[in-house]
């Protein structure tokens, strides 16, 4: 079985957590990559983000359902839900629209671990760490183009 060291991107598109919007979605258009690590001033990793993250601003908003008995509003869905979302979509920033604190794998991992965590979880965009230095990066196109071979 192939593991993440295998099939991995080696040469990292990574982004700064104070990169506008606009130049971020410049940058995953002219590289041709889905999505980007956030790393800090010191190479940290502390997001990812993506091109849904960059959709999710253009889409409309979604008020949550409410009900409302004997006088008293009652919200069916989270309300920190509609925050998350409502600040994503008026995010000036990478910092402001990537997801914080993503799930990672290490170079060890196996292909058929990366597949499941992307089908079940909806990730298309999953680090790879040794220890906590970021060494590549797994997405979609390197899992299909391992299938495909």
């Amino acid at each position: 079985m192939q593991t993440a060291k295998e099939i991995m991107t080696t040469a990292v598109v990574s982004v700064p957590p104070d990169l506008p919007v606009e130049q971020l979605a410049a940058l995953l258009r002219d590289r041709k990559v889905s999505g980007a690590p956030v790393v800090d001033a010191a190479g940290m990793l502390i997001g990812v983000v993506t091109e849904s993250d960059l959709i999710d601003q253009a889409k409309k908003i979604h008020i949550p359902t409410a009900i409302t008995i004997l006088d008293s509003v009652i919200f069916l869905e989270s309300a920190k839900g509609m925050e998350r979302e409502i600040g994503k979509m008026t995010g000036a920033t990478v910092a402001d629209i990537c997801t914080k604190s993503p799930l990672t794998i290490t170079e060890e991992t196996p292909l058929d671990e990366i597949a499941t965590i992307m089908a079940e979880r909806h990730i298309h965009t999953l680090p790879v760490l040794r220890g906590s230095q970021l060494v590549g990066v797994v997405g979609k196109s390197d899992v299909i183009k391992t299938l495909a071979r």
